[in-house]
């Protein structure tokens, strides 16, 4: 409704003389008690509400001052509330109805108490659910009846409960089945609303709540809404302000004081402006909003934390040439400037990048980054279209897609149009005239989390059968309401959504930082980057059945101590003629600090899992302004590099506002290896069906990830039926057989069909990769194929591990009853490190239970007593995200690559308690020798005096001077407060030669 604000409108046309405040606190997800947020500590909107819920009372270590919904609703002092409950309710069925009403009841009864509004009750209207439109692509076929049968249920417990209580009910269910048959397209997807169903529900909810009729022209309600929205806008950005961890969250210090308080000082003013403004429209007075913003609160202008003589970083930006002599590329490899910001200054902070079916190579751009500031012009990030139209590798035109985008950290491509993440919101961006330019905004879905906004969904990218995966990193919260339930997560994973189904899933809820890279090897197993870690992990063993608040298990890292490096970015395969034959299904991966560049690994099959071993560096840079985030095969069997660019780089290091955070630069470099000659691209535009499936046979898995694609914008019965001819025409000898019957069932899968003959030749192969890759069609497309039970049981007794873990996924996804089977008949035959973890997660979700990892650590240490005790409180402070384990890593060994020296043996931690308490708490940045060697300190280590107080950088100290086989005396709080307030002027971080040479500026 904040999107599409009609009811508001509605209300204010009503009301023409009331000046009225209008303020929307609906978020996605929300139940009568349930409204969790990342930023504070408590997800309950009254105190009893914890007693009406089960799974979803996990604590989950949200954390902040986020008000809670009282604190809001006494700030904002209303005569009126009107809310909307009982659709995710009513998910909970038949047997937790009287629950329900009990806690209706609860609610009810704390809210009257309240008295928000100072001079009056506060008077309560509740509203009821919508009905369930029926849409020709929902399955199962019985999803509508169970749905509505639910809905209706407790549209009457609402009923019944607020007659007794004596509250305002107004019924929607029942008028929105009788405008679902007189009026189609009135939802998105079944359940949301569209602009129409928006209108419709509007003027009702208005007519019977507020009974007059509007009393202003048509000309004055356009208008109105115009103004409505731009309000909504603001207000939304105070509400639910992107990157609230800097503003109310646990990252709130040491930066957040400099810009938010003045920050929301200033939204809310300009909000304010914007009330006037609408009472203007009202009153059919002129108002001057931009000077009214012009006279709200100056912000303060922030210095910046980084110090180029302590870091040794030139801030010279090079271009052109000078900049790709600051490259070294592997032997036989050559690097090229494709595009920068010289030639096409939209590509400011470009973020992702991905090449259409016409081989045109599109970017999203987000110079808005870390996120709008009060004050400033609207958002402009672009998505855009780069061309090479004279075939000499390097762009010479640009198209803009989209132009008024904020933060487009993921996108991809589809033959419906662009999916895009934007904030809270998925949305698809749709160019119905063929100009290139999007025309029509569909939102997917609302309610993802922007609590941080390098966290938010991210890294889009297609399983083989179009169902796009999307990364999400720690400390949010999402809740999204879907046709098939609402989606409740915590603390970082992936999603997976279903174009066809409109169906979203939490494939994996597991304890990783900042995901920003996700690939498929050929097989259609998912890998991903952590980002934050060093760590690359293979995801299926983690996809099973999650738990809110719960994380799944992680699996192994398949990266070699070695040649570990964070923060990484982007994640692809290689799988191109035109790269040398030895290094085809290597892995490679960005880094974006510290060690600047590419690096390579091999990957191989082993067991279960897999085994890895560094090939080469195939990139390294000496410009510290180099920040590759991204990267893709382009037709061409070249690859394309998306640099981010930026003098400064890191979400929590520097003040969201640091000047010289920059918003201008940005580059696309593409490596050839110029002894091979490029691939021929083969035709995926405007080809036919059967091209489209000769495609599949091609080595190349970016082309026949893009003929897939296609492929899925085609009629359905036509591709199904050309794939069952293509595969009885394929040779059965061929070596490329299997796979090309894989690639027959992703096909037939993106269309949603089950077709027995084609999955019983998948089933029977001989390779067990074949095999795996069937497991997971029959987990998707379960409710299609009569006799799947069966076949997951036979298929969990498989010889191969990889195959019956697959199934155990698979099975922890299904029935209670069924899944148990599938496990029990897995369980049979011996379970390997890859496999027990899942299995056990499994089996306990399945059962209703918390997996709780049955691994917890045993503390062996010299110490006893208090002393153990603040050791253990120590390790648990260091283990956070974003703390020291981050960077120095869990065994305190540090990662020499990337420049984070180690804990261990380092004379810095066991010497001078004063000197390790001083750099704690203001941060250090530049050179430093520890044990002999030298390190760059091009990254500046976190100033903790805001984030940790006396107590716990006490802890922290003590710990890491008493584990990694360091022995040294405790540190405790006295210590720490004393130097605290000797050195509570400084502002800056230390240099390590002020602290080697007792020169300490306090």
């Amino acid at each position: 409704m904040i999107d599409y604000p009609y009811l508001e409108s509605e209300i204010y046309a009503r009301n023409v003389e009331s000046n009225l405040i209008i303020r929307n606190m609906c978020d996605g997800g929300n139940t009568v008690g349930f409204r969790p947020h990342p930023g504070r500590t408590s997800p309950w909107a009254f105190p009893e509400a914890a007693s009406f819920y089960d799974e979803l009372a996990n604590p989950t270590g949200s954390e902040g001052d986020f008000w809670s919904p009282d604190e809001w609703l006494h700030h904002l002092k209303p005569d009126i509330i009107i809310a909307f409950f009982g659709s995710v309710e009513a998910e909970r069925g038949a047997e937790n109805l009287d629950n329900f009403k009990n806690e209706l009841r609860s609610f009810i009864i704390h809210s009257k108490n309240q008295n928000y509004a100072s001079d009056s009750s506060t008077s309560l209207i509740l509203i009821s659910p919508i009905a369930m439109e029926k849409k020709d692509f929902h399955v199962p076929e019985n999803l509508y009846e169970t749905k509505n049968a639910g809905l209706a249920m407790y549209t009457e417990a609402m009923k019944e409960v607020c007659v007794e209580m004596g509250v305002s009910f107004l019924d929607v269910y029942n008028p929105s089945l009788k405008w679902y048959n007189e009026s189609p397209s009135m939802t998105t997807d079944g359940l949301q609303l569209s602009e129409a169903g928006y209108k419709k529900l509007s003027a009702f909810i208005a007519s019977k709540t507020f009974g007059r009729k509007p009393d202003i022209s048509s000309a004055t309600h356009d208008a109105l809404y115009k103004s409505v929205q731009d309000k909504n806008w603001m207000w939304h950005n105070d509400f639910k302000i992107p990157n609230g961890v800097h503003v109310y969250g646990r990252r709130y210090k040491p930066y957040g004081p400099d810009n938010y308080p003045k920050e929301i000082i200033k939204i809310r003013e300009m909000t304010t402006n914007r009330d006037s403004a609408i009472w203007a429209i009202l009153s059919g007075e002129t108002y001057d909003l931009a000077r009214a913003d012009l006279n709200t609160t100056a912000l303060t202008e922030v210095s910046t934390n980084f110090d180029p003589d302590k870091s040794n970083h030139n801030l010279t930006y090079s271009y052109g040439e000078d900049a790709i002599k600051k490259f070294t590329v592997a032997p036989g490899y050559k690097i090229e400037l494709f595009a920068s910001e010289e030639e096409f200054p939209d590509l400011a902070n470009p973020v992702q990048l991905s090449f259409d079916d016409e081989g045109r190579l599109w970017v999203a751009t987000m110079p808005t980054y870390p996120h709008y500031r009060p004050g400033d012009q609207r958002p402009n990030d672009k998505l855009i279209i780069l061309e090479d139209t004279d075939g000499d590798g390097k762009a010479d035109k640009q198209t803009v897609y989209a132009d008024d985008l904020h933060l487009p950290v993921g996108f991809e491509l589809s033959p419906e149009g662009v999916y895009v993440s934007q904030g809270t919101h998925l949305k698809l961006l749709i160019d119905n005239n063929g100009d290139d330019h999007y025309d029509e905004e569909e939102i997917i879905f609302s309610g993802f989390d922007d609590h941080d906004t390098h966290h938010v969904i991210s890294a889009f990218c297609s399983d083989p059968a179009g169902g796009i995966y999307m990364a999400e990193g720690v400390f949010l919260h999402t809740n999204v309401e879907t046709p098939y339930g609402a989606i409740h997560s915590s603390n970082g994973g992936f999603y997976r959504y279903d174009p066809r189904k409109r169906k979203l899933e939490r494939t994996a809820q597991i304890s990783i930082p900042n995901p920003w890279g996700i690939a498929f090897d050929e097989w259609g197993q998912p890998f991903f980057a952590e980002t934050s870690g060093p760590p690359v992990r293979w995801m299926m063993p983690s996809s099973s059945l999650p738990r809110y608040g719960v994380y799944n298990p992680l699996s192994k890292n398949l990266i070699e101590q070695a040649h570990r490096v964070r923060p990484t970015s982007g994640l692809e395969f290689v799988s191109s003629r035109h790269f040398p034959d030895d290094v085809q299904g290597d892995l490679l991966i960005n880094n974006t600090i510290g060690f600047l560049g590419m690096k390579q690994h091999s990957l191989e099959d082993e067991g279960t899992g897999y085994v890895s071993k560094h090939r080469q560096d195939l990139l390294t840079s000496t410009d510290p302004n180099f920040r590759p985030v991204d990267m893709e095969f382009a037709p061409d069997g070249s690859l394309y590099l998306v640099d981010w660019h930026n003098i400064l780089i890191g979400h929590m290091q520097h003040n969201a506002r640091d000047p010289l955070r920059d918003h201008v630069h940005g580059r696309i470099y593409r490596i050839t290896y110029p002894s091979r000659p490029l691939v021929s691209p083969a035709k995926v535009a405007g080809a036919s069906i059967i091209e489209l499936l000769d495609n599949l046979r091609l080595p190349e898995y970016r082309t026949r990830y893009r003929s897939r694609r296609a492929l899925r914008g085609y009629d359905k019965k036509e591709v199904v039926d050309a794939t069952r001819n293509w595969v009885e025409k394929l040779d059965v000898g061929e070596e490329g057989y299997p796979r090309y019957l894989v690639e027959a069932l992703w096909v037939i899968w993106g269309h949603g069909y089950y077709d027995e003959n084609i999955l019983e030749k998948v089933i029977i192969s001989k390779d067990f990769r074949a095999r795996t890759a069937a497991v997971k069609y029959i987990r998707y497309m379960y409710e299609k194929i009569d006799n799947a039970d069966d076949i997951l049981l036979d298929m969990a007794s498989d010889p191969h591990p990889r195959v019956r873990l697959e199934t155990i996924v698979a099975g922890s996804r299904m029935h209670k009853s069924t899944g148990l089977k599938i496990l029990s008949e897995a369980i049979k035959l011996p379970l390997d490190d890859w496999m027990k973890d899942t299995y056990n997660a499994s089996y306990a979700h399945l059962s209703g239970r918390n997996y709780d990892g049955n691994n917890k650590e045993t503390i062996v240490n010299h110490l006893e007593g208090e002393d153990l005790a603040q050791f253990i409180r120590g390790k648990e402070i260091y283990e956070r995200d974003g703390y020291c384990g981050t960077c120095h890593q869990e065994d305190g060994k540090g990662l020499d690559n990337v420049g984070y020296p180690p804990l261990a043996d380092s004379e810095w931690v066991n010497q001078d308690p004063g000197t390790l308490i001083k750099l704690t708490l203001h941060g250090l940045y530049g050179p430093i020798m520890v044990g002999g060697k030298s390190y760059p300190g091009t990254v500046p280590m976190t100033a903790y005096k805001g984030l940790l107080n006396d107590q716990e950088i006490a802890d922290v100290l003590t710990y890491i001077r008493n584990d990694f086989g360091n022995k040294s005396s405790l540190i405790n709080p006295s210590q720490v407060a004393e130097l605290r307030a000797a050195t509570r002027d400084r502002t800056k971080f230390y240099a390590p030669d002020e602290l080697r040479n007792g020169n300490q500026e306090q």
